[in-house]
């Protein structure tokens, strides 16, 4: 296996956020998003819920992929914001995001990162948590960022890499964890399965 197809993964996700995150640690990636039901189960924790889904985003690609790929790592993700145990994903609309705001105002919540590699018929999921404290926000605050747009798309509707991350006073964990790929555990899954080759 050439070094040049080591530093390749499938990523069965189409966040330009990954992408990036991929190509900062020199990771390039061919990008095959899954398309599953994210449904939450009932009295799933987020830890188990995140761990569920980027498993079987990694499977769902990795079971139609074209035999051309078969040496090629994927590599999925999954993440969602918590306070306790309730799960705040991504917003359905911009009332929606107004609630979720409000309820991390002025809070300490956790940001729960799930990355799975399958590779050569095996599957191996990780876990990232990060505690993210939050200063107290104005509606209006909320409002104007709201009016942005960048809470589209985006676990607990912010996103750390930007505006947001001006309410940020503390973070205990991943930074990129909380931008949605903790990379010190992507690139141990990457390395172990290159290890193998």
């Amino acid at each position: 296996m050439t070094a040049q197809n080591k530093q390749m993964v499938i990523l069965a996700s189409r966040s330009p956020r990954r992408i990036a995150l991929l190509k900062q640690v020199g990771i390039a990636s061919i990008v095959l998003p899954a398309d599953i039901d994210e449904s939450f189960y009932s009295g799933e924790l987020p830890s188990q819920y995140v761990k569920r889904l980027a498993k079987e985003k990694a499977l769902a690609v990795s079971a139609n992929l074209k035999k051309e790929y078969s040496h090629l790592v994927v590599l999925a993700a999954d993440t969602t914001v918590s306070i306790g145990d309730e799960v705040l994903g991504k917003p359905e609309d911009d009332a929606d995001a107004l609630r979720m705001l409000k309820k991390l105002s002025g809070t300490k919540h956790e940001v729960h990162t799930a990355v799975a590699a399958f590779f050569d018929g095996k599957i191996q999921v990780v876990l990232n948590t990060t505690q993210v404290t939050m200063v107290r926000l104005s509606t209006q605050t909320i409002q104007a960022y709201i009016a942005s747009g960048e809470h589209r798309d985006k676990a607990g509707s912010y996103g750390i890499q930007g505006k947001a991350g001006a309410w940020i006073q503390h973070i205990a964990g991943s930074y990129s964890g909380v931008m949605g790929l903790p990379l010190f555990e992507t690139m141990q899954l990457i390395n172990q399965a290159n290890s193998k080759r």
